[in-house]
């Protein structure tokens, strides 16, 4: 029987991954998650086809070492490792980068240094944001392997992830897949994304805020063309054909040591169906509510440092590949929005 290890199970993202290996493969599943603000067991009470028979859960903070501790034994040895436990929000990195920034770094060292000394035949896919490659230039999208240029502590704590999951493959032939995604939305996400924020506002007669502050605009200063508003834009994708891109790497793609002719880790961008601005995010939203779609904006140069304007990836190698993801943009937001208005609950956590 195939085990998979999923760190920062009770996250967002993991526990849809969770939730489609479940109903999608006959894994046995194990997660470990530390619990912080991010981490919500409830997510697995809502989980549809939760059998505990296949899912053992435990709980460990992955700042301290896996290796030797009672936790390693509860987990027993596996054949994917699945890491995605981090600490992912932007403004928090911001605002106490030296913590935020030793607790990712310390999360893929301590992930990594079990799987060399515990499970070294394990796959391991080291998850990433699209965040490491810095802004996209309006018409570009970065490919794998494109030069990485963080613009704030939260992406460059992913970078780091990312230099000692390559440390390790190159060193001690661990079998490695890096994984570079962007803006993934659903059911169950965090209030504090933007997502869950703009129906809370929505539905609420208000104008769209983030986190009580406006949306972001680019003025374009610093040209000397006419001043110029840009809405944000980034590429989402819903976090089930997220999960759903995770069971087919593992299931299909070989994972090369490094030696000979290899010379790289496997690398795949995960990426959505297409570009859309925080504004037509708000009109897709207002459009399933049947509310007008309201923002209050402001100029994100002067208010918000650290911040990208645009975040754009190539997917274009995984398709190529033979990965389809399963449900459409439009069908993923639908879904989304009316989960929500179903279950109001999760919209003021």
């Amino acid at each position: 029987m195939t085990r998979c290890l999923i760190t920062g199970a009770a996250g967002f993202i993991a526990h849809h991954t969770f939730e489609h290996l479940l109903a999608t493969t006959d894994w046995d599943l194990i997660g470990i998650d530390s619990l912080s603000y991010a981490g919500d067991p409830h997510r697995f009470e809502n989980m549809k086809g939760f059998d505990a028979d296949r899912v053992t859960i435990v709980w460990h903070d992955l700042n301290a070492p896996l290796v030797g501790h009672p936790t390693s034994d509860r987990i027993g040895p596996v054949d994917h490792v699945i890491n995605m436990a981090a600490g992912s929000h932007v403004d928090r990195s911001i605002d106490e980068p030296v913590p935020f920034f030793t607790n990712n770094v310390a999360i893929a060292l301590n992930v990594l240094e079990w799987v060399r000394l515990v499970c070294p035949d394990a796959k391991v896919v080291q998850v990433s944001t699209d965040e490491v490659y810095g802004p996209a230039a309006t018409g570009q999208s970065h490919a794998e392997w494109d030069t990485i240029l963080p613009s704030n502590p939260y992406a460059g704590s992913k970078a780091a992830q990312e230099a000692a999951a390559f440390a390790y493959w190159r060193t001690y032939g661990l079998r490695l897949a890096i994984t570079n995604t962007m803006n993934n939305f659903g059911e169950r996400q965090h209030t504090e994304k933007f997502v869950p924020m703009a129906i809370r506002d929505l539905v609420a007669g208000k104008p769209v805020t983030a986190h009580g502050r406006p949306v972001y605009l680019d003025g374009n200063r610093g040209s000397t063309q006419p001043l110029r508003w840009e809405p944000s834009s980034r590429v989402w994708l819903h976090a089930r054909n997220h999960a759903d891109a995770m069971r087919w790497l593992l299931d299909t793609q070989d994972f090369p040591t490094y030696g000979g002719e290899v010379t790289r880790p496997l690398r795949y961008n995960v990426a959505g169906e297409r570009e859309i601005g925080v504004d037509g995010i708000v009109g897709m939203i207002a459009d399933t509510l049947g509310v007008e779609p309201r923002i209050e904006w402001v100029d994100y140069h002067s208010s918000r440092p650290g911040h990208d304007l645009r975040y754009s990836l190539d997917g274009s190698k995984i398709t190529a590949a033979g990965w389809v993801p399963p449900v459409g943009l439009d069908e993923s937001f639908e879904r989304t929005v009316k989960w929500y208005v179903d279950h109001p609950e999760w919209l003021y956590g």
